[in-house]
């Protein structure tokens, strides 16, 4: 997938949204800031060309740039907190440390220093904010976080207990139980998106199920499709025509508690990173290896848990599909959380398509005249077995996701202050 700035153009975050109070073409913004300081110098010049007359002592009404730019941005400059959040507000609306030099300002945080203290407040102006100091994890969020885990482990423990009609009825519940609470986790903490970045018409859960969906049962399909099956459906076990893989749903589920706490670090940290930095270049810097170490960290706990999981079920573990998932689903609430919900959208729509597309190849290779259609698909099954479908394709939705992260996660307004508690 190319063109990743062509996949999300993202809306103001809570923080950006609210300093802003209205949203403006972003290249127009940009380009009017820019002229402004074209306009402060040839306006005199003009007048006097305009009358004929060659100009006299220099006037005292002067137009003053950073003046013009106040006034445009004039309820962000007002409802700020503290210069910072005038730094984001500007970034967001295309304003560069190359803009910031035509106003005779080295970047863009020593700009927005003198924007807001030439704001008129009522009273002396408040002392500048010291650095955020790490808040301690929430207990409300850090038990919800827990529930989908301990929710599917039970489930799975009923289903494999039980035949049957009561067999369906356990998994039924338990489904219904861990779909309310991973609703609950995910709109709570870390994991919960801010509440000016809501995803509005981009929304991902229909994806998302059908990608857990085929983690439990597309490889079992694929396999048997290629050995000319399958013979009937799935019985919820692993050793029956359609087998079900319980490992990876476990696994996913137990690994909603470490999403949180890396998302939680990097949010905390990248906060910290925007009160000690002096430039956004140097916050870019500063945040692209903490967004990759919340990234490792996520993995490492992911792998872990794969690891019991898969001991304690007693099934084959397959590593490559259930992390490249997991971090596929990671960076797409990462991304959602700050506001940017259009590429998880459709590189996840993109990642569900192929691999609904890898079993209809091979029933459709079935039809006279159709094989070619399968051979792709069934060499890379002998190759690398039918998990090497969906690893492949997660792998490369995620590496995708994760370039486009490092473009639009490590700038200043994706980490403006909200209200929302981490």
């Amino acid at each position: 997938m190319s063109g990743l700035d062509e996949l999300d153009r993202p809306g103001p975050t809570e923080g950006a949204e609210a300093l802003t109070g209205a949203r403006t073409d972003t290249r127009a913004g940009a380009r009017a800031d820019a002229d402004t300081v074209a306009d402060a110098d040839t306006v005199a010049d003009a007048d006097t060309v305009a009358d004929g007359r060659k100009p006299a002592a220099p006037r005292r009404g002067v137009v003053d740039p950073v003046k013009a730019l106040m006034h445009r941005h004039r309820e962000l400059c007002e409802r700020a907190v503290d210069p910072l959040e005038i730094a984001a507000g500007l970034e967001a609306h295309g304003v560069t440390d190359r803009t910031a030099a035509r106003f005779r300002h080295r970047d863009v945080f020593s700009l927005a220093e003198e924007m807001y203290a030439r704001v008129p407040r009522d009273g002396d102006a408040p002392p500048p904010t010291p650095p955020t100091a790490i808040p301690r994890p929430r207990l409300d969020w850090a038990l919800f976080t827990l529930l989908p885990g301990a929710l599917c482990a039970a489930t799975v423990t009923g289903v494999r207990l039980t035949q049957g009609r009561t067999c369906l009825l356990v998994a039924a519940a338990g489904i219904l139980a861990v779909t309310l609470a991973l609703h609950a986790a995910l709109r709570r903490g870390p994991l919960s998106p801010h509440s000016g970045a809501h995803p509005g018409r981009h929304r991902t859960d229909a994806w998302t199920c059908w990608l857990l969906g085929y983690a439990a049962l597309g490889d079992g399909l694929l396999r048997a499709a290629v050995g000319g099956g399958p013979d009937g459906l799935p019985d919820g076990t692993a050793d029956g025509p359609w087998p079900l893989a319980a490992a990876p749903l476990l696994t996913l589920a137990l690994a909603c508690a470490p999403a949180a706490w890396s998302a939680h670090f990097l949010a905390v940290r990248a906060r910290r990173r925007l009160d000690a930095s002096r430039g956004l270049e140097e916050f870019a810097a500063s945040v692209q290896p903490l967004l990759l170490g919340a990234l490792a960290l996520f993995l490492c706990a992911l792998a872990a848990l794969h690891a019991v999981c898969v001991a304690a079920l007693g099934e084959p573990a397959d590593h490559g599909h259930t992390l490249a998932l997991g971090a596929l689903l990671f960076l797409a609430r990462l991304l959602t959380v700050h506001g940017f919900a259009h590429a998880p959208a459709v590189v996840l729509g993109a990642a569900g398509a192929a691999e609904a597309l890898a079993p209809a190849m091979v029933f459709a290779g079935r039809l006279p005249g159709c094989g070619f259609l399968a051979a792709p698909v069934e060499s890379l099954v002998t190759a690398w077995g039918p998990a090497g479908v969906p690893s492949l394709i997660c792998a490369a939705a995620a590496l995708t996701l994760l370039i486009h992260a490092t473009r639009t996660l490590t700038r200043a307004s994706a980490h403006a202050r909200t209200d929302q508690p981490c």
